[in-house]
């Protein structure tokens, strides 16, 4: 939440693996790394695309929603994404073409079959 936004590295990786085709794959917080993403065509990364990063409630459950610099979830709508939250602490996984998210730590193995089944389906 701290270190990924914003972080040139992380931006032109990203950047490159996506717009080379290749997948783009984050769970709980690692959205964090997405939300400051843009594109070489100027626009967001996640701009109307459907994700799922760990909610605004789950931040508030835990009492880190003044401690974290930004609300992970709201952050990514204010770039135009469009989350997808499950209940509190259940799984959640979002597949968005080649961009797949999960909402928390028990979406993670979500994730990871989603990701495989679209390198497998590549």
């Amino acid at each position: 939440m701290w270190d990924f936004p914003g972080n040139a590295d992380i931006q032109r990786v990203t950047r490159y693996i996506y717009e080379t085709g290749g997948l783009v794959g984050a769970v709980c917080h690692g959205p964090a790394a997405l939300v400051d993403i843009t594109l070489s065509n100027g626009t967001h990364l996640v701009a109307g695309k459907h994700v799922s990063a760990f909610t605004d409630s789950e931040e508030r459950a835990v009492q880190m929603d003044g401690v974290v610099p930004f609300l992970l979830a709201s952050k990514l709508e204010q770039h135009g994404a469009h989350h997808h939250g499950a209940p509190d602490w259940t799984a959640k996984v979002v597949v968005d073409g080649r961009l797949i998210t999960g909402q928390n730590p028990q979406s993670a193995s979500g994730v990871g079959a989603a990701m495989r089944d679209a390198l497998l389906a590549a």
